[in-house]
């Protein structure tokens, strides 16, 4: 996988798209800075109860999550989202970008942002590579653990087919449909832009930017990942009960990559979403946080 998320740079776009969203049902994103690990990292909470921290995907700000998806999960949880450090409204990242860094990151603004010093980590894509490695580094700070659409790193890795590869590197908003949602489920993709688009025009979502230096030290740092089997080894001792859950159609990160996983962890429960891609989180937005929050209160 050259790239965990296509929609890095086709969301950035939609500054130039004229909205047709209603943002009125946009949650409010009131973006606080938190001091950790040598720089800031800028995050906001929704709702109330357990936490729930959310990891975005390849270069993706806080901007990126879905309105419907944060909504939804916000109705039972007390959701974070945040901008990795070099992105969006946080600090610049502290050391080059690694995986393994990015994890000790996040336990840093956890044990800062989080009172309870403990959370539910739910990563997507890129997202689950750091959310992998902080349940490892830091098992007692993760209580319950979702892997979304990604991928174990090494030789169980399977990148999506070269055509997808290709497009992935497009980056344009057609580029992002076509590999992000299965034929014929292209049209809900382009309603989580708009909802996306809404929400940044109406201002309940900040304007943010991607530095493509950020992005490119990103994408770098998928090399080793991809190179060692470090962190599939670990998953087999990891304690925390865990829903990995993917699209049935996802081209990007094929579901072996979540059958691996799952085999690989002692409590994990696997989740194929039948006729959903990649971006299974954005095309159904209701119905996976329906499924999160059941694994979470289970």
């Amino acid at each position: 996988m050259r790239r965990a998320l296509a929609a890095c740079a086709a969301i950035v776009a939609l500054t130039l798209v004229p909205s047709v969203a209603h943002a009125a049902d946009a949650p409010t994103l009131q973006v606080r800075q938190a001091e950790v690990a040598g720089t800031t990292i800028a995050y906001a909470e929704l709702g109330s109860g357990d936490p729930l921290v959310l990891l975005n995907g390849t270069a993706s700000p806080m901007n990126e999550w879905d309105p419907a998806l944060l909504q939804a999960l916000a109705a039972h949880h007390r959701v974070v989202v945040l901008d990795y450090p070099g992105l969006g409204l946080s600090g610049p990242a502290p050391a080059r970008w690694t995986f393994p860094r990015g994890a000790e990151w996040i336990s840093a603004f956890i044990d800062e942002a989080i009172p309870e010093g403990r959370a539910d980590v739910l990563g997507w894509s890129m997202g689950g590579f750091i959310a992998q490695q902080l349940a490892q580094r830091h098992p007692e700070q993760v209580r319950r653990l979702a892997l979304a659409a990604t991928n174990p790193g090494g030789d169980a890795a399977v990148l999506g087919p070269e055509w997808v590869q290709q497009a992935d590197s497009g980056g344009d908003l057609d580029d992002y449909l076509l590999t992000n949602y299965p034929p014929g489920r292209r049209a809900a993709g382009q309603r989580f832009l708009d909802r996306v688009e809404g929400a940044i025009s109406s201002g309940a979502y900040p304007e943010e930017t991607v530095p493509a230096r950020t992005a490119r030290a990103m994408v770098r740092a998928e090399d080793p990942w991809l190179r060692s089997n470090a962190n599939l080894d670990g998953l087999r001792s990891l304690p925390a009960p865990t829903l990995v859950i993917t699209g049935e159609q996802d081209v990007i990160t094929p579901p072996v990559n979540s059958r691996r996983i799952a085999r690989a962890i002692p409590q994990a429960r696997l989740v194929l979403v039948p006729d959903a891609g990649h971006s299974f989180l954005f095309q159904q937005p209701r119905r996976t946080a329906r499924t999160i929050h059941a694994f979470l209160t289970d």
